[in-house]
């Protein structure tokens, strides 16, 4: 009995549901065309984070090497969005991270997942709280925080005056979610808006080619000294100088950070019901985005570090001020216009994917079922917004920026660590169907009709369609290698000790890549699945795997307060879903029955 009450449990947690047939082809509400993804996709990822978090990576992380940190986290993104291409060709229905995993390995990590994903998109509205903050305060030369100050003193302790503005600010981005969540103009004022941030960019990139000096990459002791910066007491170290002044360490530190600016294409695949073939269009609204985002990303880095020294950014600066440097006034407010076109934007789309998401988890009995009216009750709709308008400037007080960006950013990396999974699961599965297949019941519940050997295991002989056994296997070792890894990112994280050439240290790193080899060579023996699709991941198995390895490299990167925040929310969730989700599942109840 206990036994088998077990197998129960096992199968509830990683059991995965049948889909349901996607829109057709023909349905008129298929009017999104690969320009208005790219649009949409560019709209969302090239955003707020270009010009707040330049100042922040810049000044204490990385320097001129930035424009290196933008190539490792695009580089990150286009292995996760040529995974995310080849899912969404296979599944085409309109979802997330959390979709996807839990068509392919299950409810539990679906579950955590899309938890993860909601506190991730609510620290994003924080993030755009702050940004606009930093928007308006340097444009009225901060005397919105002044006068807030002044005029509340009296009444309330000195750090809520401090901090009221970012209850302000939530309230106008609240006041304008509201007025906008039916807007029938949505993907025209997208690309419009997208439109005017390119531009605007191009302006800063072909400035940067007319007022850089490539000795801002070059700077040594003797320029801080000339420019009166020996005495670096009231600013943050300065570093060695040189293009890379904070060493190896600083460039993985903010690329981690840097990940953050090319997230916003996840916006595409949740509009996969709403695209005209969406097998050929939204894969290339993915790549195109992020290629695109990824040559603006290391315009604009390497044009705001030829114009200005990188010790002369501080924390907090914004990318308009950068004019201010150079003395072209004029063009700061260009810039800055810019800025508030990204900021915009942001705020149509920031509440729109959090209400999506409870949508499907409550619809999908993992959440309470009074959250499953928060996309078609009027009335809950404006509750949620309400509640999460008010969250948003609630986070934003009581964390710092880069704190709200690395947590969105871990939420971001893990689930796109499980996408590449799930794609390099699903490759080697034979096909699944959209009803109950009586011969899968019985070799499921029956003696297994395929035996695993060591043999079959190197040659699974002449088939070249995978079978139950050969997708088995691929399952079980696809599990193995995301946790070696794991293990590999968190010893080479220890990099320094490595190169002191320590035997311990590098014979653990011998043994895991040893292991990762031979359990990657029986997934490649595996046979593949034939079905026709527009896109497929190319060098598979190895594009999803280095995928994985650079998510969770860049995971590792992240400050121990960034994984405790991470540890409570994850921890908060599994207290949901044991006591609630796991026995009010649609699927596991469902399951429950059929047994």
């Amino acid at each position: 009995m206990l036994r088998q009450a077990l197998r129960r449990f096992g199968q509830k947690l990683v059991h995965r549901p049948l889909l349901k047939e996607p829109v057709a082809e023909d349905d008129p509400q298929r009017r999104l065309s690969t320009l208005d993804l790219v649009a949409l996709g560019v709209g969302r990822t090239v955003s707020v984070g270009v010009y707040v978090l330049a100042g922040e990576v810049v000044s204490n992380q990385a320097g001129p090497s930035i424009v290196i940190c933008f190539l490792v986290a695009g580089l990150s993104s286009v292995l996760s969005g040529l995974c995310y291409a080849e899912i969404t060709a296979r599944v085409p229905l309109s979802g997330s991270s959390y979709l996807y995993t839990y068509v392919t390995i299950g409810e539990l990590w679906a579950f955590i997942t899309g938890w993860n994903l909601i506190f991730s998109l609510v620290a994003d509205t924080a993030n755009v709280t702050r940004a606009w903050t930093l928007a308006f305060a340097n444009l009225l030369g901060n005397q919105i925080s002044q006068t807030l100050r002044e005029s509340i003193l009296l009444y309330v302790p000195q750090v809520l005056a401090e901090y009221l503005v970012f209850f302000v600010v939530g309230l106008v981005l609240l006041l304008m979610e509201l007025q906008t969540l039916n807007h029938s103009q949505f993907f025209l004022i997208t690309k419009v808006i997208t439109l005017v941030k390119l531009l605007v960019l191009g302006f800063v990139i072909i400035s940067g080619i007319i007022k850089g000096d490539l000795h801002n990459w070059t700077l040594t002791e003797d320029d801080y000294i000339t420019a009166g910066l020996n005495d670096t007491s009231s600013l943050s170290p300065l570093g060695s100088g040189g293009f890379v002044p904070f060493g190896f360490e600083g460039i993985l530190h903010g690329a981690a950070t840097c990940f953050y600016t090319f997230i916003g294409f996840h916006n595409i695949f949740e509009r996969v019901e709403e695209a005209q073939n969406p097998q050929h269009s939204v894969p290339m609204g993915i790549v195109i985005s992020l290629f695109i985002c990824l040559l603006v990303y290391f315009g604009v880095s390497s044009a705001l570090t030829l114009m200005v020294p990188y010790y002369k950014i501080q924390p907090g600066r914004t990318l308009p001020e950068a004019f201010l440097h150079i003395g072209w006034a004029p063009a700061y407010y260009v810039v800055a216009f810019g800025f508030l076109c990204s900021l915009s934007s942001s705020l149509l789309g920031s509440m729109l994917p959090i209400r999506q998401l409870i949508h499907k988890m409550a619809k999908n009995g993992l959440l309470f079922p009074v959250l499953a009216r928060i996309e078609t009750g009027t009335y809950a709709t404006i509750v949620a917004t309400v509640i999460f308008g008010i969250t948003a400037p609630v986070m934003a007080v009581f964390f710092g920026l880069i704190d709200l960006v690395n947590f969105r950013s871990l939420g971001s990396l893990l689930a796109y660590s499980l996408v590449a999974l799930c794609v390099l699961i699903l490759r080697y599965q034979p096909q699944r169907r959209n009803e109950e297949n009586e011969a899968e019941v019985q070799e499921e519940n029956g003696p297994a009709a395929e035996r695993l050997t060591l043999q079959g295991l190197l040659f699974p002989g002449s088939s070249s369609s995978p079978t139950p056994l050969s997708g088995r296997v691929v399952y079980v070792c696809s599990s193995l290698l995301a946790l070696l890894l794991t293990l590999l990112c968190l010893v080479l994280a220890q990099w320094p000790v490595l190169l002191s050439g320590d035997p311990v240290w590098i014979s653990v790193v011998m043994v895991l890549l040893m292991l990762i080899t031979g359990i990657t060579g029986v997934i490649w023996r595996q046979p593949q699945s034939s079905s026709p699709l527009y896109f497929k991941v190319p060098a598979l198995p190895l594009v999803p795997l280095l995928s994985i390895f650079m998510n969770v490299y860049l995971m590792m990167q992240m400050t121990a307060g960034t994984w405790a925040r991470f540890g409570v929310s994850t921890l908060i969730g599994l207290a949901i879903y044991f006591s609630y989700g796991i026995k009010h599942s649609v699927e596991g109840v469902g399951m429950a029955n059929s047994t």
